[in-house]
């Protein structure tokens, strides 16, 4: 595709003496608007260079360059030289790569095929997978398919948090009052009424915390008894998220969570050891931060137990040496910031350069409108129950607007779904939020149904037209303002995916494709598509499979679907 930034650069070095392209590429800017231009250059910082006043250097370069094809209009407005692209080129240009490449545009090979490894979702074994693990399950699982689409060989993990005291305390929840049958019938909602029970009983009864703590040291030290009611716990669990992870469409390249690491801490710990950074505080061992304004870090408990930040190093250390990381990246909520500047400089400090590759992506908390979220107190929102309404509302909207289409379930839930996705992606994800009931489920405005609607109608014109697309067609017909408008946002969903990918803000791309499907449904309105005249007719076509096939894209790499019918 052409670089209109770059082609300017090229021309003014080309016709202005002393000035390398690079130099010019760092002076130019975007407009606030395209009446100003799409590129504007200021001459400030050229003034002294050249021993002029900006506004007659600006003015020598529009002389300098008159007649350039890529641009149908340079005009200088006194400082600023202004560049209007030329809008058949851009049109030809954006227009058949799209049709070229298909799905594929936007796709690029920076990645080389560097491993990058997608921590995200990582629910608690035993415990409900709720409202408040969406953040972390759908921005990591958008992130995993936007470094797969950037050539990067992704790798998605599920850390489960399968260890740990809360374990203790389910063995002693179900020793006293579980039964497997009941359990195995539905198994997270018993489970939860078990750990709830736990709290409750502890705060009469205080030994059983001790109790707990006593059969998580058992099941630490391989007790075969606790370590086949943790195998089972895990099991049942994971079944039912599986369930969840299902309806999502994600697939885990590795459910390796924090059980796993089990056996790899005590060399972790030894290492520590050997680099002098472990002091003993109370009988516990600690690593000292307060030189790095972090309090200190708590590796191993009195009793010898480890403690989350001493599996988190011990995995890192295991991931780079199987997987040889480019970037290891952890979707985890803002309130472990802490945490994850901790361990990675304890990394840092056993000698491992590779702890920079090390990358905390934080997201914002949710709450519930009456108040945080609990699992001891019970207070929590299914997710599996937030789908399945999405569906239902969805199946409701079309049973009243559109009761004969084809495959009205698989339709439903892909549009209820994906409303909760693209709400979900919508937001910078470090904002914090509310959970409501009707703004998850609002489908008007810029939603998800909206931008899938808009693909729909794109989809049933091209039906309708029943015409070969081809990108053999007259540009020049193409060059109006509503039509300009969806091509100038087509080119930028390239250079929007990388910005994506840098930032690890998957909230780019869907602004980002709200606004193609808001430029195209003002093409449509604005520009009959199927016209009597086969010049016409043919162009708004070939705009409108562009706009569809990048719409589909941008969803796909939220992870949401893009229906032919609606």
């Amino acid at each position: 595709m052409i670089d209109f930034r770059e082609k300017l650069s090229e021309e003014v070095s080309n016709n202005v003496k002393d000035l390398t392209s690079e130099e010019i590429k760092e002076l130019v800017e975007i407009p606030p608007n395209y009446d100003m231009g799409d590129y504007a250059m200021p001459c400030f910082r050229l003034a002294k260079k050249f021993r002029k006043s900006p506004q007659i250097i600006a003015e020598e370069i529009v002389n300098a360059l008159k007649g350039n094809q890529y641009f149908e209009r340079i005009e200088n407005v006194g400082p600023y030289v202004n560049f209007f692209v030329n809008k058949e080129v851009l049109a030809e240009d954006v227009l058949k790569e799209v049709f070229d490449k298909k799905e594929s545009y936007g796709a690029t090979d920076v990645g080389k095929s560097r491993n990058v490894i997608v921590e995200f979702s990582s629910p608690n074994i035993a415990k409900p997978f709720h409202i408040g693990h969406i953040r972390t399950t759908v921005i990591g699982h958008a992130l995993y398919r936007i470094y797969k689409f950037l050539g990067f060989n992704a790798i998605a993990i599920n850390h489960l948090g399968d260890y740990g005291t809360q374990f203790g305390k389910l063995i002693v929840a179900y020793k006293q009052w579980g039964d497997r049958d009941v359990i195995e019938s539905n198994p997270i909602p018993e489970l939860l009424k078990l750990y709830i029970r736990f709290h409750q009983e502890a705060e009469k009864t205080p030994q059983l915390d001790d109790e707990a703590r006593m059969w998580f040291k058992k099941l630490e030290n391989k007790d075969s008894e606790a370590t086949e009611l943790w195998q089972w716990i895990r099991d049942v669990s994971l079944k039912e998220f599986n369930r969840v992870y299902d309806m999502l469409n994600i697939k885990f390249d590795s459910f390796a969570g924090e059980s796993f690491y089990s056996d790899k801490m005590p060399v972790v710990v030894e290492k520590m050891e050997q680099k002098g950074l472990l002091t003993e505080s109370q009988g516990a061992k600690i690593v000292d931060l307060e030189s790095y304004d972090m309090p200190p870090a708590l590796i191993k408990k009195k009793d010898g137990s480890t403690l989350y930040i001493t599996r988190d190093i011990a995995a890192a250390i295991y991931r780079k040496e199987e997987y040889d990381f480019y970037k290891n990246i952890y979707v985890v909520g803002s309130q472990q910031i802490l945490h994850f500047k901790q361990w990675i400089k304890i990394i840092e400090l056993m000698g491992h350069d590779w702890a920079k590759d090390c990358i905390h992506v934080p997201f914002g908390m949710v709450s519930l409108e009456e108040g945080t979220m609990s699992t001891r107190a019970g207070r929590v929102v299914f997710l599996e129950d937030v789908l399945n309404k999405a569906v239902e509302k969805t199946k409701e909207i079309i049973e009243n607007k559109n009761p004969k289409l084809e495959n009205k379930e698989q339709v439903a839930k892909e549009v209820g779904i994906g409303a909760v996705l693209f709400q979900e992606l919508s937001n910078n994800r470090i904002k914090d939020y509310t959970f409501s009931w009707d703004k998850t489920l609002a489908f008007e405005g810029e939603t998800g149904p909206y931008v899938q609607y808009t693909h729909t109608r794109a989809s049933s014109i091209l039906r309708r037209a029943d015409v070969k697309i081809d990108k053999d067609v007259d540009y020049s017909i193409l060059i109006n303002d509503e039509a300009v408008n969806v091509i100038r946002l087509l080119q930028g969903f390239n250079q929007v995916i990388i910005d994506a990918m840098e930032k690890n803000e998957p909230s780019f791309i869907t602004r980002h494709i709200t606004e193609i499907a808001k430029a195209y449904n003002r093409f449509y309105h604005s520009c009959p598509i199927l016209s009597e005249d086969d010049d016409i007719k043919k162009a708004r076509l070939l705009l409108t499979y562009a706009a569809k096939t990048v719409i589909k894209t941008g969803l796909n790499l939220l992870g949401i679907d893009a229906p032919e019918k609606m």
